[in-house]
């Protein structure tokens, strides 16, 4: 069952997917502190496709949707936390 990624909605998960990735990379950040919307590669977190797949892994495990290497969206879904995170609120089932 997929809904609507309403800014709400983004805005109340943001802190959940935050910790969870956090958590899944043993970052040594706090989960308030990544910038909702700075690039998870490059200049904002520094994560490489390593990473993905582990943030991708946790999230199919929690929200009840499997996250595809071969999605062509891929680069749009992971570009921020706000970006993974309304992503996250549109398809989970869990």
């Amino acid at each position: 069952m997929t809904q609507n990624a309403t800014p709400e909605a983004v805005e109340a998960l943001l802190p959940e997917v935050a910790a969870l990735i956090v958590e899944a990379l043993n970052l040594e950040v706090k989960p308030e502190e990544i910038d909702a919307d700075a690039p998870l590669f490059g200049e904002g977190l520094d994560l490489d496709s390593i990473d993905v797949l582990e943030i991708a892994l946790v999230i199919s495990k929690k929200y009840g949707f499997q996250m595809r290497s071969d999605d062509q969206d891929n680069e749009r879904i992971f570009a921020s936390l706000r970006a993974l995170t309304a992503h996250i609120v549109s398809q989970r089932t869990a």
